[in-house]
Parts: C-alpha cells; structure tokens; sequence
C-alpha cells in the first residue's frame, strides 16, 4: 500500500486500491440480461398458456350456443307448425260456421215464405172481416244491380168463400216528381214488355204480376197507384196507393219468385201466374 504525503492547505482524498476484472463484469451483465430474458420467455409462456385456455373455453361456450341456438330453431318450427295447424283449424271452424249459419237463415227464410203460403191461402179461402171479393194482395217493389232499374211483384186475389172465375183489367201508375213537377207515369211507359195499358185479369183464387220497370233519368218516384176492375155480374173497382219502398233484391228471391207461387222472377219479360 503506498501512502502519500499530505500537502498543506489543500482537501485530502482516501484511496482505495481496487483489483481490475473485466470478466466478472461481463459475467454479470450477462446474467442480468439472461434474467431479464428468462423472465420475459416465461411471461410470454404463461400468457400463451392462459390465452389457449381462454380460447378452448370460448371454443367449448361457442358450440354450446350453437346446439342451443339449434334447438331452439327446432323447437321454433313446431311452434311455427303448431301455430299454422291452429290458424287453419280456426279457418275452417269459421267457415262451417258461417256455413251453417247461412244455412239457418235459408231455412228461417223458407219457413217463413211457407208460413206467408199458408197465411194466404187461408185469407183466400176463410177471409176474416169484412173484406171480400177483389183485393190487392201484395205490392213489392225490389232493387236491381242496375241504377234505375227496379223488379216488381204484384198480388191480386178474391177473397170469398166460394170462389167464382174473376175477369176484368188492371191499371198500374207509378207516380213521383220529375224537375219539381208532380208526375204521373204508366206501367207500359216503362216496360217494353208491356203492350197495353190495361192488364188482364182472370183468375179464381189469386194472380201474380211480375217484371221490371225502368225509370226515367231524373224521375223520382213516391208512390205506386193500382186500380182493378172486374167486369161481368157484380162488377167492382178498387183503387189504391201503395208508398215507393225499394227492397234490396235477395238471391233467393231471384231463383224462387214468389213464395205464392213458386216461379221465378225473368228478366226479360213480365211474368202473370193465374190461380183459377
């Protein structure tokens, strides 16, 4: 060890004598740099194990959803299939349905017609009060699909007792008001069918008068006027005035006519039933 002499007035240092090693430096600084490799080798190790893990169980919850997902498209479908069956079997429940509600009013519409048959042929032969002889039975007056256009069906009958042939004419006048004035229209003004004004009568118990009527544009009718006369030994006439109510014409109608008499209404020609 050397010692050096101290100077006067100045800052004194210690020395120390250190043995140079370079290999041991170089030594260390490697083992530094291999630890801190080391270290990051097993973190990246470790975080590539946990990463697989997560990836299997993401692999393993993914399918599971698919087969969930897959059973619920199936049961989806029969619930799909269920449903449609339902809305057909609704349907066709409805249908009956409806069908045999129309079919009860068919029926209802029947027995009622019968019934109104039996009502007047009863009127016929045991007339009650003191109406007798040559009477209007029925005025009716029936829409077509045809603006202006309009269907007729009328009744004359006898009532009596004891029924004796009936001979005689029948004026029909439809009365209504055409630009503010009061006007006054014959029946053969408005069929073509119709040739002469006065219509014959001849019958014994009743007689049907149907056709169809086409209005005048403009012309609106109020009332329909029917004047009958019978001719021979006791000869009487009968006048009356029956409101312009328009029924909507019914299908069953069209293909039965009069419940009376049982023909139907035609479309080009009136239509005279005679019940001798």
């Amino acid at each position: 060890m050397l010692f050096m002499s101290s100077v006067k007035g100045s800052q004194q240092y210690q020395l120390e004598v250190v043995s140079y090693r370079p290999v041991l430096r170089w030594s260390m600084r490697l083992l530094a740099i291999c630890l801190v490799l080391g270290g990051i080798t097993c973190s990246y190790l470790l975080g590539l194990r946990e990463g697989t893990s997560l990836d299997i169980q993401a692999i393993i919850e993914r399918d599971s959803l698919r087969v969930d997902l897959a059973e619920i498209m199936r049961s989806s479908g029969e619930y799909r299939q269920q449903v449609t069956h339902l809305e057909l079997g609704s349907e066709i429940d409805r249908q009956a349905s409806n069908g045999v509600r129309t079919e009860v009013i068919d029926l209802k519409a029947q027995v009622a017609g019968l019934q109104e048959e039996i009502s007047f042929y009863k009127g016929l032969m045991s007339p009650s009060g003191n109406k007798r002889g040559l009477t209007v039975g029925s005025v009716n007056i029936l829409a077509t699909h045809i603006p202006r256009r309009y269907q007729y069906k009328l009744v004359l009958q006898q009532l009596a007792t004891q029924h004796q042939p009936l001979k005689g004419y029948l004026n029909v006048n439809i009365v209504g008001r055409q630009a503010g004035q009061l006007v006054t229209l014959p029946m053969q003004d408005l069929n073509d069918q119709l040739s002469h004004e006065n219509i014959k009568l001849n019958f014994k118990y009743f007689q049907n008068f149907s056709g169809e009527l086409l209005l005048p544009e403009g012309f609106e009718p109020t009332s329909i006027e029917l004047m009958a006369t019978s001719t021979g030994k006791n000869a009487v006439t009968i006048e009356e005035t029956f409101d312009w109510l328009v029924q909507n014409l019914r299908s069953d109608v069209i293909s039965t006519g009069s419940s009376f008499n049982g023909i139907g209404l035609s479309d080009a020609q009136p239509v005279v039933v005679n019940a001798e």
